[in-house]
């Protein structure tokens, strides 16, 4: 049978086309492949901080963002998304683009402590966040007012109980971590207390040093200038080991009376579904930062310590931070709705 020339021509022609089609979408389909381990980073990563700028999640944030912009070799830029106690950052962050290029600065306020405290929490921390690596973390310190008459905890315990009032202690606000450890604290003790929160720390300390709070369990970076001259008393440290800054300063665990661990630790997170290879180019980079001396000094001077944990326990260390301070928090029944 014969067949017409012009439909010949049309049926090669039409051939032809689908096999460059195909070659093409075959092509095209390997270069996405391969763009998260080789093209990775190719522009500016964004470092979410979901607190205001100027305070110490700020600082860390944006010495993080300019040592990984250096390892990384690319640009960086910090923005603050703060409000709702940290929630709209860290929602924002939850949902952005899983491709390497939106990071967060997170920490124990919004990575445990939310889910503790928010019912209905618009995610899941260890679902919706992969950990880059973790940074720092940070001792609480039990704080007295100058004029209280006792200088260690248990002094603190004798005089609470033998005065016919509760003792008042001071925080930054309702369901902060000031708030929310020292009431842990203190039930631990088995003390009566009154919660005072403030519009942030800087109010509580003048009154503490104004003698009309007793006592605020408070993050040593802030707390330790206080202690150093002389306007208010360090009764405890919250961390396992003493601190080089303030070395009279015994732990909590130390007194014998009861048992409290804690640190207010900082960390940087991506969205879970970030590839595999990009996850593992952001880790190397933070291991880097971790061993970098300037960074280290500046946290060490800041009453920090480098938090090293390695990248096989990381999502477990989240869990279990998780699990320890829902389950306190539960306990203690503190509520903040």
């Amino acid at each position: 049978m014969m067949i017409n020339p012009t439909l010949e021509m049309f049926l090669s022609t039409r051939a032809a086309l689908l096999k460059i089609g195909l070659l093409t979408v075959l092509s095209t389909s390997g270069v996405f492949a391969q763009t998260p381990s080789t093209d990775y980073p190719s522009r500016a990563i964004k470092v979410i901080v979901p607190q205001a700028a100027g305070g110490g999640t700020d600082l860390i944030g944006r010495r993080i963002a300019q040592k990984m912009g250096e390892q990384l070799k690319i640009g960086t830029v910090v923005e603050n998304k703060s409000g709702a106690g940290s929630l709209i950052g860290t929602e924002f962050v939850a949902n952005a683009p899983a491709d390497g290029y939106t990071l967060m600065i997170g920490g124990l306020f919004n990575m445990v402590m939310n889910k503790a405290l928010i019912k209905n929490l618009s995610y899941e921390p260890d679902r919706d966040f992969v950990p880059i690596g973790f940074i720092s973390g940070y001792s609480f310190v039990l704080l007295a007012r100058p004029g209280l008459p006792v200088n260690s905890m248990a002094e603190l315990v004798k005089f609470a109980k033998e005065q016919n009032k509760p003792i008042t202690f001071g925080s930054a606000g309702i369901g902060t971590l000031q708030h929310v450890w020292g009431e842990i604290l203190l039930n631990a003790l088995g003390l009566e207390s009154i919660h005072v929160p403030f519009k942030g720390a800087a109010m509580g300390y003048q009154e503490m040093m104004g003698e009309r709070v007793d006592v605020m369990f408070d993050n040593m970076s802030a707390s330790k200038q206080y202690i150093l001259n002389g306007k208010l008393k360090g009764l405890a440290l919250s961390a396992q080991e003493r601190s080089a800054l303030l070395p009279m300063v015994p732990t909590i665990n130390e007194s014998g009376i009861t048992k409290f661990t804690g640190e207010s630790w900082f960390g940087v997170f991506a969205p879970s579904k970030t590839p595999v290879a990009t996850v593992g180019k952001l880790r190397q980079a933070m291991v880097a930062i971790n061993k970098d001396p300037e960074f280290i000094a500046q946290v060490e001077k800041d009453g920090g310590r480098m938090i090293n944990v390695p990248v096989n326990e990381q999502q477990q260390f989240l869990k279990d931070e998780i699990g320890k301070w829902v389950g306190l928090v539960q306990k203690n029944n503190i509520k903040v709705e």
